[in-house]
This record gives C-alpha cells, sequence and structure tokens, in this order.
C-alpha cells in the first residue's frame, strides 16, 4: 500500500515540476523576446526616484531624523539614486541596442562599421558620444545616445538635493528678564530710604552719562542659559526722554563777527573765549509744555568755541516716569533691547504726599487687573531733586587748560550727540529701577533658544534627474512603437542574432586577404554596407550591399 501512494503521488510530483518548469520558460522566453525586463527596469526607476521625493517631502524642514548610526539621509538617497540610475541606463542601453536593427532596416544601405557604434554606445558614454557625432540627429538612437551620456551627472544633481542648515530651536528653562511696576528708594538691605536716591539709581545715572558708546540697552539684568533668548512685549515702568533743539533762541552779541556772549533769555548763558557749556533747570520751550516733567528738566547751551557766530548749540530735555513696552534679545552672550512703545500720564504730578500713579489703558498694557504703575512721592522728589541738582553746572576748555563743575558737565560737553547721550540716561535709570525687586512685578519670561541642525531640500537640483528619466522613458516607448511599426524582431544586443542572420555577408574579397586584427577588420567594415531585409526563402538577413 505505501508503494501504491508513492506512486499515486508521483505523477502530480512530475506534473507539478513540469508546470513550473513551463512557467519559468514562458517567463525567459518574455524577457528574451519582448520588453518585459526594460519596462520592469523603467518602472523600477521610476519608483526608485518616487521614493526618494516621499523620503525628502517627509523630511523637509524638519531635525535630523533618529535612525540608526548606519543609516543617514544621505546614504538613503544614495541608495536609491543608483538604484534608479542603473535601472534606466540598463534599459536605456537594450534600446539603444535595438535602434541598430532598426538603423539597418532602411532603403538606403548603412556602413557595416555602424554596428560597433551603436554597440559601443550601449556599453558606456565614450561610446555614446562617438554615436552622437556620427548621426547628428538623424535617428532615434541619437535621443538614447544623449541619455547614456547624461546619465554620467545624475548623482552629482541628486547629491546637491539635499542640505544641512542650521535654525534656532526653543530650548531649556525659559529665560528671565527684570521689569517693574513700582519704584521706591530702597538701601542694599531693602529698607525704604525716606529722601535720598538709593545707590543703585545713582550707579544707573553716572553709567548713562559717562558710556562713550551710548550702550545702555545692553545692561538689563537678564538670565539667560543658553546665550541666545528673547523677549516680547515686556512692559514696565520706566524713564523716559524727550528732547528739542532750542538753538534759533540763541542770541548772540558780536563784535567784527566774533562773539563774546552767547544766552538764551531766561536760559543758561556763554560768555569769554574757548568752548563752554552751561546747563540749568528751565522751562523755554513751548513744545515741552504739555510734559510733566516728573525727573527732569534742563536746558544746555554749548559752544566748542564761542568766538564763532555759528557754533552754538542749544536743547531743553525732560525725562519724566512712563510705561514703556519692549523687546530684548540676547544673541552669543550679548544683550540688547529695544523700545517699542512708551506711555505717560501728564496728569500725574509731583505731590509731597500722594505718589504717582500710572495706569495705562489695556490696548497698551495686556496685564489688565493687575496694579498699577507707582511711584513713590519720597523716591520721587530724592530723585527728581538730585537730577535737579546733577544737571545744573558749567565748564569749559581753553587755552589754559579745561575746568568743570562736575564730571557730569564735561561729559556732557563731550558728548558727540547730547541728544542720544540723555536717552541712553533715561535707558540706564530705567535699567536700574527694573533691576529693583519690588515684591510686586516679578520677572518677564521668554524663549530660550539652541542651535539645531535641519534638514533642508533643494527641490531643483532634482528637476535634471527627473528630466532625464522621462526622456529616457520616452525613448523606451519609442524604440518599442518603432520596432513594433517596422515589424521587426527585439533582437536588441544579441551577437547571436548577428551570426545567425548574417551569413551572406562577404565580408573579405576574392583579392583581399583574410584581416584578423580588430584594426584591420574595422578598416575593411568602413567600406562595407548592408541592409536588413526580409525573403520569403530566408526570413531576416543582414544582406551586404553591392
Amino acid at each position: 500500500m505505501a508503494r501504491d501512494t508513492e506512486g499515486e503521488r508521483t505523477p502530480l510530483l512530475n506534473s507539478a515540476s513540469s508546470q513550473g518548469f513551463a512557467l519559468a520558460q514562458s517567463v525567459g522566453t518574455l524577457l528574451s523576446n519582448w520588453w518585459l525586463w526594460e519596462l520592469i527596469e523603467a518602472c523600477t526607476s521610476i519608483i526608485a526616484l518616487a521614493v526618494i521625493v516621499v523620503i525628502l517631502f517627509i523630511y523637509d524642514g524638519s531635525s535630523l531624523p533618529d535612525w540608526p548610526s548606519v543609516f543617514t539621509i544621505n546614504s538613503v538617497i544614495s541608495f536609491l539614486s543608483t538604484i534608479s540610475k542603473l535601472s534606466i541606463v540598463a534599459a536605456t542601453s537594450a534600446a539603444v541596442s535595438q535602434c541598430k536593427w532598426l538603423w539597418y532596416r532602411q532603403a538606403e544601405p548603412r556602413r557595416l562599421q555602424d554596428l560597433q557604434l551603436f554597440d559601443d554606445a550601449s556599453r558606456g558614454p565614450w561610446g555614446a558620444v562617438q554615436l552622437l557625432f556620427s548621426l547628428r540627429a538623424r535617428h532615434l538612437a541619437f535621443i538614447g545616445a544623449v541619455v547614456v551620456v547624461l546619465a554620467n551627472f545624475f548623482d552629482p544633481f541628486v547629491q546637491q538635493v539635499v542640505a544641512y542648515r542650521s535654525r534656532s530651536v526653543p530650548s531649556g528653562k525659559a529665560p528671565e528678564i527684570v521689569k517693574s511696576r513700582v519704584y521706591a528708594a530702597r538701601s542694599d538691605e531693602g529698607l525704604p530710604l525716606p529722601s535720598v536716591v538709593d545707590l543703585s539709581m545713582k550707579a544707573g545715572i553716572y553709567n548713562g552719562v559717562f558710556d562713550i558708546k551710548d550702550n545702555a540697552d545692553s545692561g538689563i539684568s537678564h538670565t539667560c542659559s543658553t546665550g541666545n533668548c528673547s523677549w516680547q512685549n515686556v512692559s514696565s515702568l520706566a524713564i523716559c526722554s524727550r528732547c528739542v533743539d532750542i538753538t534759533s533762541q540763541v542770541e548772540k552779541e558780536c563784535t567784527d563777527g566774533k562773539c563774546h556772549l552767547l544766552y538764551i533769555p531766561n536760559g543758561p548763558t556763554l560768555s569769554g573765549l574757548g568752548g563752554q557749556i552751561n546747563c540749568s533747570t528751565t522751562n523755554i520751550s513751548s513744545e515741552l509744555q504739555g510734559i510733566e516733567p516728573s525727573v527732569l528738566r534742563f536746558t544746555s547751551l554749548l559752544s566748542k568755541k564761542v568766538s564763532d557766530p555759528d557754533d552754538a548749540l542749544a536743547i531743553e530735555c525732560s525725562m519724566f516716569y512712563c510705561i514703556g513696552r519692549y523687546t530684548a534679545s540676547v544673541k552669543d552672550g550679548i544683550a540688547e533691547q529695544r523700545l517699542l512703545a512708551s506711555w505717560r500720564n501728564d496728569s500725574a504730578r509731583l505731590d509731597t504726599k500722594t505718589d504717582l500713579i500710572l495706569n495705562p489703558p489695556t490696548s497698551f498694557s495686556s496685564e489688565s487687573g493687575a496694579e498699577p504703575y507707582r511711584v513713590t512721592h519720597l523716591a520721587a522728589h530724592a530723585l527728581n531733586s538730585f537730577m535737579s541738582e546733577t544737571f545744573t553746572g558749567s565748564g569749559g576748555i581753553n587755552n589754559s587748560g579745561s575746568a568743570f563743575s562736575s564730571d557730569v558737565m564735561q561729559a556732557l560737553y563731550d558728548a558727540s550727540n547730547l541728544t542720544r547721550r540723555i536717552e541712553n540716561l533715561a535707558t540706564s535709570m530705567t535699567n536700574s529701577i527694573r533691576g529693583q525687586d519690588d515684591n510686586v512685578s516679578g520677572p518677564a519670561y521668554g524663549t530660550a533658544w539652541t542651535s539645531e541642525t535641519y534638514v533642508h531640500v533643494r527641490w531643483a537640483w532634482l528637476a535634471f534627474p527627473a528630466a532625464l528619466i522621462l526622456l529616457a522613458s520616452c525613448f523606451i516607448v519609442g524604440v518599442i512603437l518603432e520596432t513594433s511599426y517596422r515589424d521587426i524582431l527585439v533582437w536588441k544586443s544579441s551577437n547571436i542574432a548577428l551570426l545567425f542572420h548574417g551569413r551572406s555577408l562577404r565580408l573579405s574579397r576574392r583579392n583581399e586577404k583574410p584581416v584578423n586584427k580588430l584594426s584591420a577588420m574595422t578598416s575593411r567594415a568602413t567600406n562595407i554596407k548592408a541592409r536588413l531585409v526580409e525573403s520569403d526563402t530566408e526570413g531576416w538577413k543582414l544582406d551586404q550591399d553591392e
């Protein structure tokens, strides 16, 4: 029974094996006698390029992917690019080989040497270049030769698609920058000072006046763990300033074109020779009448050469409490800030018993419902008195030397831009106010930035590979259609076909010796012409032209 069972199974196994063998033969025949393999290669090339596009689309603009260390975007793209290039070149080479049969399947006989040109063109770029110069756009194979040559630039273009750039992204703990809602003079121990300007404010005043670079914006107190941070729309109690040029109001007493007296009515006066400055608390310009000078209002008359009637500068400045809205940033550890807008309350007057209250509208400050901004009356009067005393004085320089009533007067005299120096003073004083712990405000929080490498796709570089694959695909389809139209068999690069169907070639004449060397054969083939013909008795033959 066992042997019977075995015997019954044997025909089934043989049948399955025969079917598999027949199927393999059918596939092999289809690959050899048609264009299935070339179409598979062309589709493989297109799919590989499409996968490249998908990968690039997914990771364009994103941070570096967390892949295993052996894989990178560049390596994956390079691998797919190689598959795409090899596939399309292989299919194109087969189509170029088929073109030699199309070349000889014409009414006009062709040189036998052209067989070698087509064969070389299907093998690499140098042969393709030779075919280009030989055909000169006279045949469909010209397009295939162009594709074979241009395929050498496929990889360099794909390698240019991916670039790695750096950008700033949020990172770490939120950075802090100081702001304040209340100014009240305090000692280093935090105790209130009844009528004295605290040392931190005095330091801010002197720093602002003596800063020859006018760079008080960088002195704001902050914390930034990454060295690159930013803050937007930070509102704080501040000191603002406004200066107007009143040089037109300067009166001059001159003799023989030389002046000996410069003065402003009800204001400072300069007399004598050399360069001089005179500052005093005044109320001259009508442009400043609407501003409550809650900190200081003073006029400065300056001349670097009093005797010159054209060398005189008069500026009146008002400094006052305000609410400032700032944007600030730290770049590579260097801080800077910019005043976006300011708001002041001109109805808030200095009073010996009442604090200065500044309550901006909600359209200016987003901190609705918070405690109003406030300056205690003691701190306001102390600072006003100190500023009035500090910015009242004179001095000058002549042939005998220099003499100034205070270092502040000398700093104002040497300032290249007096208006900018007063703005810098206001900023420095604001930094001092914001740096105090008023137990009300707390810091403003921003964003800490760190550098991140990300993938940037330069899509334009993909245009060449895509165009090359499109051109190659059109060429392959064109060769398939032309082969079908001319009713030619699909022989491609087969040398067997040449041997089987070229028996009527007489490569040596009676008076010629046989040749064996390639160079000699090539030379002789130059003068031999042939064409592909079909006869009723012998079928397709490569026939020599007489």
